[in-house]
């Protein structure tokens, strides 16, 4: 596949993806849709309104009612001129925090611990990055450290296979740290360039999820004192404005560094991810819109921005 067929269909996934979205922001800018519109208080108000029902977020939809309202637009617009300007609007919000996940350390390997509540779509997307950073050209090794879970050790020894890439495991129940201090030595004496850490997501027992990843990051640092190089949250988009107190949770517990939305195909909620860009302005990496490795991509806010309005 060219490069340019791969990005075009790439964008009719997020397109496809984020459809439930714009339709959603569709039916709540209902007033405006076939029909010339003047941009007065009462317009802005409802546009306002119509971005705060499709999980932008009061602060998000304020900041763009006023850009709205500024005079930098024309004072009549139909639907088409509407949806691009809140594209654009969107845009300006998310172009500072769209930076992808780079392979920097040296030396080898770069260590990205990525952490989530169980069922958040974790497990997965640390395959799919070993795929992408595959793509580029790195070796990658993938580190089953939640070993609280029998399951999710079987799902990441699964989904590492259909990657192409190892993964190291210990026993059900064992010590996360020590697991995570085998998986450096392997890595290093390998020369892989990445090692990819998956973690316990129990967010119900925060004390002791705090301890493990403490523990967990006390082992990385003796090992190369740079480590973890990334700290990534892994965001199920299915749970709206909820993502909020999950990123307040990790953020607090791990020290997140940026964030990987999941499940944009699934949900009508993926205005949040805005609304998480413009509060938290954590970098946002990649966001996920599919079941398969090809799935997940490097997160490009014009293209985002473009596909939450319904904008072509």
């Amino acid at each position: 596949m060219s490069t340019e067929a791969g990005k075009t269909g790439w964008l009719e996934r997020l397109r496809r993806g984020f459809s439930r979205t714009s339709e959603r922001l569709g039916e709540n800018l209902t007033g405006f849709v076939g029909k010339t519109v003047v941009l007065d208080d009462a317009t802005l108000g409802e546009i306002e309104e119509a971005l705060i029902a499709s999980d932008l977020g009061p602060s998000v939809a304020a900041r763009i009612a006023k850009s709205i309202g500024s005079g930098h637009y024309e004072r009549t617009l139909d639907e088409a001129g509407l949806r691009d300007i809140i594209a654009s609007e969107i845009a300006a919000i998310l172009r500072p925090v769209a930076k992808p996940l780079d392979i920097t350390a040296f030396p080898r390997p770069h260590v990205i611990l990525v952490v989530g509540v169980n069922g958040s779509g974790k497990t997965t997307t640390i395959a799919k990055l070993a795929h992408l950073f595959t793509e580029q050209d790195y070796t990658v090794m993938l580190a089953a450290g939640d070993t609280f879970r029998a399951a999710a050790i079987a799902q990441l020894q699964t989904w590492g296979e259909r990657a192409g890439v190892p993964v190291i495991t210990g026993k059900e129940g064992g010590d996360a740290a020590g697991l995570v201090f085998d998986a450096h030595a392997r890595a290093k004496a390998n020369g892989s360039d990445v090692l990819i850490i998956d973690t316990a997501g129990r967010l119900q027992n925060k004390q002791g999820l705090m301890d493990e990843l403490a523990k967990i990051r006390r082992v990385l640092g003796k090992l190369d004192p740079a480590a973890p190089h990334d700290v990534v949250l892994v965001l199920d988009a299915t749970v709206g404005q909820n993502a909020f107190s999950q990123i307040e949770a990790f953020r607090d517990i791990a020290g997140v560094t940026g964030l990987v939305m999941t499940k944009l195909d699934g949900t009508a909620r993926g205005g949040v991810l805005v609304a998480a860009a413009e509060r938290y302005g954590l970098p946002i990496h990649a966001v996920g819109v599919g079941e398969t490795m090809i799935d997940l991509r490097p997160f490009d806010a014009d293209e985002l921005a473009r596909a939450i309005a319904g904008a072509r």
